[in-house]
């Protein structure tokens, strides 16, 4: 039987613990719960949260804040599999899952669906037949932008490459090149960032309109505290999926890890 220690995590692990051991793994983990004792070193497979870090010297482990360094995993940890999201131990077994796309696809759905929950509880006017602009046409940017037309907004998307304005064209969205936005007035009444670059700068935060501007990036698409100086309902929206719907994240990522360590074992 295939011993799993799963380490830190919030209720998307749980999620994945009772699915494993539905599987007939044997689970034990260790930050999960309270007082949990796993041992990684006995362990064949780690499996380590979303994220996995956010200070890139712990494991992330908001249930319990326990500290549990990075450096024990990998000191335990010798040609065992190792699952984790947006890190990366060398010269380890290590798959981050993340960079997935049957992983990421399915994740920007409760993505998708927390960012339009936001921007309907953060303004007084539908979001049919109103103006809205995402930027960005990646795995997010697509699933948000479909939603937000069928709801009957008038959905602009930016994007960068021909190919990207040929299938934005073709199933009927407005598009505009990102690279450009500094040249271009935004009259849109809610703003989606998804890109992990600086696309709007502070220059055209002056001139903004719009009644929301969210930022589901990781590294930020534009000065936060700057846009809300002046005055701006700017939001930073970072891992929804685990906050709005962490049962169908969890199952997304049950279903991730148990694939890959079909694969992998």
């Amino acid at each position: 039987m295939k011993k799993v220690c799963i380490v830190g995590g919030d209720s998307r692990l749980k999620t994945v613990k009772h699915h494993l051991e539905n599987q007939n793994f044997y689970v034990n983990t260790l930050g999960l719960y309270p007082d949990d004792k796993g041992d990684i070193s006995i362990s064949d497979i780690i499996i380590l949260p979303v994220p996995t870090t956010r200070d890139n010297k712990t494991v992330f482990a908001p249930l319990t804040n326990r500290i549990i360094p990075l450096s024990e995993v990998y000191d335990k940890t010798n040609d065992q599999l190792i699952l984790c999201c947006n890190y990366s131990f060398e010269k380890r077994r290590c798959i981050d899952y993340n960079t997935l796309d049957s992983y990421a696809l399915l994740n920007a759905v409760p993505t998708a669906e927390g960012a339009i929950k936001i921007a309907i509880e953060n303004t007084d006017f539908t979001l049919w037949k109103s103006n809205i602009l995402v930027i960005g046409y990646g795995r997010v940017g697509k699933i948000l932008a479909d939603r937000l037309k069928n709801l009957g907004a008038n959905v602009t998307v930016s994007a960068r490459k021909p190919k990207d304005f040929a299938n934005l064209e073709a199933l009927g969205f407005n598009y505009i090149n990102t690279e450009k936005i500094p040249d271009l007035y935004l009259g849109y009444d809610i703003i989606f960032n998804t890109v992990d670059a600086r696309v709007l700068p502070d220059d055209v935060l002056k001139n903004l309109p719009c009644s929301l501007l969210i930022d589901l990036s990781s590294k930020g698409g534009f000065n936060l505290e700057y846009a809300k100086a002046l005055g701006i309902n700017a939001q930073k929206a970072p891992a929804l999926p685990g906050k709005t719907a962490p049962k169908t994240a969890g199952k997304i990522l049950a279903k991730t890890v148990s694939e890959l360590i079909r694969f992998y074992n």
